[in-house]
């Protein structure tokens, strides 16, 4: 072979690299949010008191709790998606929004009457929350496992579960647009549980679809 024609296939070679891994998962979680949001919109739509609730310190909270967790979730789907990932630093990145749900359970359980602690924790619609999340983390969850099998993740389960966990927290933010109950108790008895199951959907897909 030529030097010319050896240069022009490495050339030819890099332009046909594969994007990273963080761009493919920013893209899957783009689509996959994308469905679900329209999943969403043409099912039970945004709650249509969305502009005062903004000014409550608890839909605030909530919102923000979960963008927290979404976003220590994709960080470390990006991390475990290598074979060197430090799972320290994974841990500590996903006990963020914990420790933020935590200190607002706090607040909460500081400054209301112990009286209202059992209506705050149920809500109004705890059913629908498990649901709901559940079935709009389905697109999400799929198109990040797919993103993920670029990778090299040392333990596929737990890749498939941060997966399912960023997953998760998508369709729990979206949810979160609907829902009426702000109160951070019935965030972490509901919305807890329902992203919980979608991580435990994603150890057992990942376990499967992530070996390599």
């Amino acid at each position: 072979m030529k030097t010319d024609d050896l240069l022009e296939a490495i050339v030819a070679d890099g332009a046909r690299r594969p994007a990273p891994i963080p761009a493919r998962l920013a893209g899957a979680l783009a689509l996959g949010g994308l469905a679900a949001g329209a999943l969403l919109l043409a099912s039970i739509g945004v709650r249509p008191d969305i502009g005062s609730a903004l000014q409550t310190w608890r839909f605030v909270a909530k919102i923000a709790i979960l963008l927290a967790c979404l976003a220590a979730a994709l960080w470390a789907s990006a991390q475990l998606a290598r074979p060197d990932a430090d799972r320290r630093r994974v841990l500590a990145a996903l006990l963020v929004p914990v420790a933020a749900l935590a200190a607002a359970v706090a607040w909460e359980l500081a400054t209301t009457s112990a009286e209202t602690w059992q209506a705050r924790a149920i809500g109004t619609n705890s059913r629908l929350c498990l649901t709901a999340v559940t079935l709009l983390a389905v697109a999400p969850l799929v198109l990040l496992l797919a993103a993920l099998r670029a990778g090299a993740p040392r333990s596929p389960a737990i890749a498939g579960a941060v997966a399912g966990l960023l997953a998760g927290s998508v369709g729990a933010v979206l949810y979160g647009l609907h829902c009426f109950d702000d109160s951070p108790l019935f965030v972490a008895l509901w919305y807890s549980p329902a992203i919980a199951l979608v991580a435990l959907a994603g150890a057992l897909a990942g376990s499967r679809a992530l070996r390599w």
